[in-house]
């Protein structure tokens, strides 16, 4: 199942406010996924950089596992994360369940 986010206020063409909701997909474990144990000073952000060349796509990382920082962006130094590596497939499934509605 899909996890549910709304942060993006848009306004309807009578000028009311409405949330905008994003779809996560779930990410399932690949053999070629590759696991770090961070350290102090590591960022989502950062990491998401290093593996995929885009640091907007921390949330990759955060949701293939279970968001272990607690809504953070720094992992606790120790912690093994998952970098899961069909991005492409990941990003398919969230286009696909984003579309425009």
């Amino acid at each position: 199942m899909a996890r549910y986010d709304t942060k993006e206020i848009l306004k309807s063409p009578t000028r009311k406010q409405y949330y905008r909701g994003k779809f996560y997909p779930n990410i399932p474990l690949n053999e070629n996924d590759s696991y770090v144990v961070t350290t102090i000073g590591d960022r989502l952000d950062y990491l998401a950089y290093i593996y995929y060349g885009e640091s907007e796509l921390w949330w990759v990382i955060a949701v293939a596992n279970n968001n272990v920082t607690n809504g953070s962006i720094f992992p606790m130094p120790g912690t093994q994360l998952r970098i899961p590596a069909d991005l492409s497939g990941i990003l398919n499934l969230f286009n696909t369940y984003n579309k425009e509605r």
